[in-house]
């Protein structure tokens, strides 16, 4: 049967748009789908080079300017891979000319351009889902699943950390193409939109809503030049944060996120812990689910490690046979097939726009209690 197609206008050639390209060349594949994307377009400013990337990733034109990007007929879904500052723009006028629309994470700058583009796509009527990408690791999905069967029984604690150490650093400027996520103009915060969001949206999947947050943040270098301007400016952004929080479910929460950790490149991690049964994940060996069951007899009761590769786990009957693992490029797969999945099934396609404004609404909390040094509810 002749496939669908789902022609794709890319915002954006960097981090983040290879990683989706990626994910759209690779999918069906890989995935039986109704849909297939096709590379229709990719657009950004720098001609010579949006030129350089269509050629590489197969897109089959270009342009210079999104708004011509967005009108264009033969464009089905609108891809945002822009600095933060750019989603709201570019999603409304997506969502007024009736385009689906992938916005990568976070959102938006803050809840209330969140909430403008919540009500423009669901006025609109149009498919959107945000890429918090690593609910799509197997090992993850399948915590949830583990989760929501019950096998923890009541949760007591949730705990999470995103450590990296790339801006130490204190010649490393700020702004620009490279290093926008240093400067709160066009990221919007530091660690906590760009880390902790992850930490966040995963969270509340797997645990449910935020009901309060204490927080505190720290800029370890006041002032760095910046690269737009050639001139040595304030740094606005957070280097570190680390917050507390309370669940709805009752549990408590601790986050932990900085770009000042010596060692750590990436080191993502999560554990849960219930009455029953409690688990942990870890980015740097993301295919296995570390897991300890109470319930196992006393003298071989110990943490068990899954090897998240067997075909009857989430996502796996569609790779390798068991015993050959996955990885981090594959999240992004994933998430193309979870959306054109949700195409053919006429559902929504997880985490919606309403869904990640409930991470920005969190993220917002952390940043106000950090300055005010108290508790803050979350809207």
């Amino acid at each position: 049967m002749a496939k669908k197609p789902l022609r794709i206008g890319l915002v954006g050639y960097g981090f983040m748009g290879r990683t989706h390209s990626n994910g759209y060349r690779k999918v069906s594949n890989f995935f039986d789908l109704e849909y297939s994307p096709v590379l229709k377009a990719v657009c950004a400013r720098d001609e010579a080079k949006v030129k350089a990337f269509a050629e590489q990733w197969g897109y089959e034109s270009t342009e210079t300017d999104w708004r011509k990007l967005i009108v264009r007929d033969d464009i089905d879904a609108i891809d945002i891979c822009t600095p933060n500052n750019l989603h709201k723009e570019i999603a409304l006028a997506a969502a007024a000319a009736g385009k689906m629309i992938l916005c990568e994470k976070p959102l938006s700058m803050n809840t209330a351009e969140g909430e403008e583009m919540v009500a423009a796509v669901e006025k609109a009527g149009v498919p959107n889902t945000v890429w918090y990408n690593y609910r799509r690791v197997p090992a993850v999905t399948l915590a949830k699943q583990l989760i929501d069967s019950g096998k923890l029984g009541k949760i007591f604690h949730y705990r999470a950390n995103f450590l990296q150490d790339w801006t130490i650093s204190a010649d490393l400027p700020q702004g620009g193409a490279a290093l926008w996520r240093l400067d709160a103009a066009a990221a919007g915060s530091g660690v906590t939109g760009d880390l902790l969001a992850h930490c966040i949206d995963t969270a509340i999947w797997l645990n449910g809503s935020i009901k309060n947050v204490s927080a505190m943040t720290e800029t370890f270098i006041k002032e760095r030049k910046h690269n737009l301007t050639g001139k040595v400016e304030k740094v606005s952004i957070d280097d570190a944060c680390a917050f507390m929080c309370r669940f709805d479910n009752g549990s408590l929460g601790l986050f932990e996120s900085t770009r000042y950790a010596r060692g750590h490149k990436a080191l993502y991690t999560l554990e849960v812990n219930g009455e029953k049964a409690s688990l942990k994940w870890d980015l740097h060996d993301l295919h296995r689910l570390q897991y300890f069951d109470h319930g196992d007899e006393g003298i071989v009761r110990g943490w068990r490690s899954i090897h998240v590769t067997d075909g009857d786990q989430p996502y796996m009957d569609h790779w390798w046979v068991p015993g050959l693992q996955i990885g981090y490029e594959h999240t992004f797969i994933h998430q193309v097939a979870d959306f054109l999945q949700a195409l053919q099934d006429g559902k929504p396609c997880p985490p919606t726009f309403r869904d990640a404004l409930e991470t920005q609404k969190i993220c917002d909390a952390v940043l106000t209690s950090a300055k005010s040094g108290t508790w803050q509810n979350v809207e």
